[in-house]
């Protein structure tokens, strides 16, 4: 079994030499579960142990690029039933299944340089019809199980949610602030220091909307005048558009 968390835990010692746990840290990062949960006995249970091995809050730090969503689905509900506070900060890449884990937080905190994504589920099916339809009906209830995670954490409406999954979303930390999938910019504390700073700006990246744009850009720079003519050898104008607004809707 390969481990992709760490756990770190600072301890003091007290007049009486007596080590007293102050705090405790969880490390995800890399992929969630490079080998799958799905039938796995062992893992999340020894994952789950070392959760409640100790008491109190705990802090989640998280730099992944996603994984197993079996794996991300269990570690977030084991962190939503944990007894203390759970404070998540995302570091570098919450992507994928990483960002559901990050909706357990209590709090979640996000980097300025950090980024979040979040995108359908994927697989890989083999079979006929029969088999490849229930593919399709098994990654539509597994986006309504992420949906419901992103849902309670952001308030957002369900349809909202769908699209920007749809649209393979990126967000950085002002946007995913915005958007409630975080809750604040992690900012180094300065004693005495009232500056509000430069204005905040928020970034969003859709990989459909670029598509978009990029195709109605072609679309404006290859518009013809409707010409009449009466060779029917030449390809008329609005047939090279209606081929141009096909290739965009059937990307």
């Amino acid at each position: 079994m390969k481990k992709f968390w760490k756990w770190k835990a600072r301890t003091v010692t007290d007049q009486a030499g007596q080590e007293t746990v102050t705090e405790r840290t969880l490390f995800l990062n890399g992929t969630i579960a490079e080998e799958s949960w799905f039938d796995d006995d062992v893992t999340p249970k020894v994952f789950k142990d070392e959760l409640n091995a100790g008491s109190g809050d705990i802090t989640v730090w998280i730099n992944s690029p996603g994984g197993d969503c079996v794996a991300a689905a269990q570690i977030y509900n084991m962190l939503m039933d944990y007894k203390g506070n759970v404070t998540v900060k995302i570091d570098g890449i919450a992507a994928s299944a990483a960002s559901v884990i990050a909706m357990a937080g209590t709090k979640v905190c996000v980097s300025p340089v950090s980024m979040m994504m979040i995108h359908n589920p994927a697989t890989v099916a083999f079979g006929d019809s029969a088999e490849m339809q229930k593919a399709i009906e098994m990654l539509a209830s597994v986006k309504d199980s992420i949906l419901n995670a992103y849902e309670i954490k952001t308030g957002l409406s369900r349809a909202k949610l769908s699209h920007l999954m749809d649209a393979e979303t990126w967000m950085d930390a002002n946007k995913a602030v915005e958007l409630g999938f975080a809750d604040e910019v992690m900012k180094r504390p300065e004693a005495g220091a009232e500056d509000a700073g430069p204005p905040e700006v928020s970034m969003l990246y859709s990989r459909a909307q670029v598509v978009d744009s990029l195709m109605d850009k072609i679309a404006g720079r290859c518009r013809i005048d409707r010409k009449t003519t009466e060779d029917s050898t030449k390809v008329k104008a609005d047939s090279l558009m209606d081929r141009l607004y096909l290739l965009k809707n059937w990307r």
